[in-house]
C-alpha cells in the first residue's frame, strides 16, 4: 500500500481493485465542471480517475500523512485538498450543486450521513461506499428487519438506491464484511414538509430507541395515546411498522406542543 500502514482509528480500508474502481467511477459518471468532493481519498484509487473525468475536485482527508502524499501527487489546480475531519467540515464552503463521493469509514458512517443530510439543499447527489448491512438499513422498507432510524431519517430527504456490492478482496487491508455502493439523490420538491426538523429527529429516535416497543410506550415522554390517535397513528403499533409519511405526519401534528 505504497508504504502506508492503515490506521484503525481512521477506519482505513483502501480500495485496490481496478475493476471496482472503474465500476464506481462509471456509476458516479463525473462530468467536466462538476462540483465534486471526495471524502477520504486515502491512497487515491478513485481520485485520479475523478479528476480525469470532472476536472478539478475537492478532497477531504483527515490523515496528515495521506494528505501530504496527495499534495505531492496532485497540483492545487487539479485537487483542492482540505486536511480536515469530514464530520466537522463545513460543506457549505464548497458552493452549490455539490456531488459527494466517499469510501466512508465504517465506524463513523451513520453520523457522517446525518451530517451530510444537513446540506441536502446544496447536494446534487451522494455516492458512498459503506458496510453492506448499513446500506441495507438505508434502503429498508417498513416492517422489514433492517428498517429503523437511519432508514426514516435518510428517506425523508433522499431517494436511496443500492447500486452494487464490493467484496472484501477489493480492499487492503481486507475487511471482515462486504461493502456496497449507495446512491442518494435529494428529493427536492418531493421532500415532505417537516415543520420542525429537530422535533422530527427526536420522534424518530424515540420510536426506534427500543425495538418492538409500542408507539404508546416509546412516545410516553413526548405525547400520550390520544395525541397519537389524533395524528392517525395506532398507539399499539410499533415504530418499525410506520412509513416515513407516518412519522412526518406525527411530527407535524405535535410540532410546538409540550409533552403529555
Amino acid at each position: 500500500m505504497r508504504g502506508h500502514a492503515a490506521r484503525k482509528r481512521f477506519g482505513q480500508n483502501f480500495l485496490v481493485d481496478a475493476h471496482y474502481v472503474t465500476k464506481i467511477v462509471d456509476a458516479i459518471d463525473p462530468r467536466p465542471g462538476d462540483n465534486l468532493v471526495e471524502i477520504g481519498p486515502g491512497l487515491a484509487a478513485l481520485t485520479g480517475r475523478l479528476i480525469e473525468r470532472a476536472g478539478r475536485i475537492h478532497a477531504i482527508e483527515i490523515d496528515r500523512d495521506l494528505a501530504a502524499r496527495l499534495a505531492a501527487d496532485y497540483s492545487p489546480e487539479d485537487l483542492a485538498l482540505h486536511v480536515a475531519d469530514a464530520l466537522a467540515f463545513d460543506y457549505a464552503s464548497l458552493g452549490p450543486r455539490l456531488r459527494v463521493v466517499g469510501n466512508l469509514p465504517y465506524n463513523i458512517s451513520s453520523p457522517l450521513l446525518f451530517r451530510l443530510a444537513e446540506y441536502e439543499t446544496q447536494l446534487v447527489d451522494l455516492h458512498v461506499m459503506l458496510q453492506k448491512e448499513v446500506v441495507a438499513r438505508m434502503t429498508a422498507q417498513p416492517a422489514t428487519p433492517d428498517y429503523g432510524r437511519l432508514s426514516v431519517m435518510l428517506q425523508a430527504a433522499f431517494r436511496v438506491t443500492r447500486l452494487f456490492v464490493v467484496p472484501p478482496g477489493a480492499f487492503q487491508p481486507v475487511p471482515r464484511v462486504d461493502s456496497a455502493i449507495a446512491r442518494l439523490v435529494p428529493l427536492g420538491a418531493a421532500k415532505p414538509r417537516i415543520a420542525d426538523a429537530a422535533h422530527f429527529t427526536r420522534i424518530v429516535a424515540a420510536a426506534f430507541g427500543q425495538r418492538r416497543k409500542t408507539m404508546r410506550n416509546a412516545m410516553a415522554s413526548i405525547c400520550d395515546a390520544a395525541a397519537l390517535s389524533a395524528a392517525g397513528i395506532d398507539p399499539g403499533a410499533r415504530g418499525e411498522t410506520l412509513a416515513v409519511a407516518d412519522f412526518v405526519r406525527l411530527a407535524n401534528a405535535l410540532a410546538g406542543k409540550a409533552g403529555p
